[in-house]
């Protein structure tokens, strides 16, 4: 999973990257809300963990950016030094789904980031995920298009349903790579744009099928939903 944390102690900000990283998470650490709030325009993170007040913009204003206007509800978790049931109901009604009083306690942190992160991208168990045309058959690790199976190797199918599973959102190469391989080596930056590539070809993303497959120089790849395809919100989340 990749994190976001925002706070402008240093101190404070070092702890819980330490913490959500021990955890076997990607944490990217900001001292300035600006500068979250560029990053989420322009890549995906499954968890926002923000201290309330800073100097320019808050933690608060960079949740309600992210409540009106990212496509998926990311989970976000308030840490502060505010305490009070007042502020408690505030940052709720702010769409924050959880509250964490300072000074940190890394325990009670890890418990409160994994409890988030299960109710937040639990996986359906008995259910096959479907998108338009496409359906992923789990079991046997086969996309069918339109119900005839199309032959793919198995990081091929893993590609294919991690994009599909965050269509819409831009997916960093990093991530990706530390997501189907497991690795951070530039060795497989060429292995990820093959299998894209094939993916195209073998599952027909194209406008005209409904999801086509967008590079972003330097910076990713984007499986975008074009006009008229209606996206399952279960299925994408599962």
């Amino acid at each position: 999973m990749r994190v976001a944390v925002l706070d402008d102690d240093a101190s404070e900000l070092e702890l819980v990257r330490a913490t959500v990283e021990s955890m076997g998470h990607d944490c990217l650490a900001f001292s300035d809300g600006g500068e979250l709030l560029r990053a989420l325009r322009r890549e995906a993170f499954d968890l926002l963990l923000l201290d309330w007040h800073l100097p320019g913009v808050s933690g608060f204003e960079v949740l309600r950016w992210a409540r009106e206007n990212l496509r998926d509800r990311v989970p976000a978790l308030f840490l502060t030094n505010r305490g009070t049931e007042a502020d408690v109901i505030a940052g709720l009604d702010a769409g924050a789904d959880d509250f964490m009083a300072k000074p940190i306690r890394v325990g009670e942190l890890k418990a409160r980031v994994g409890a988030l992160l299960r109710r937040a991208y639990a996986t359906a168990p008995s259910s096959d995920p479907v998108f338009g045309r496409y359906t992923f058959d789990l079991a046997g690790a086969r996309v069918l298009v339109d119900g005839m199976p199309v032959v793919l190797k198995q990081r091929e199918f893993e590609l294919a349903l991690y994009l599909f599973r965050h269509v819409g959102r831009l997916l960093p190469r990093k991530q990706l790579l530390d997501a189907i391989w497991g690795v951070d080596a530039e060795t497989e930056s060429r292995s990820l744009d093959t299998h894209v590539s094939r993916l195209r070809t073998r599952l027909g993303l194209a406008p005209e099928n409904g999801y086509r497959v967008v590079a972003v120089y330097n910076v990713g790849y984007r499986l975008e939903a074009t006009a008229g395809t209606a996206i399952d919100p279960a299925a994408r989340d599962a």
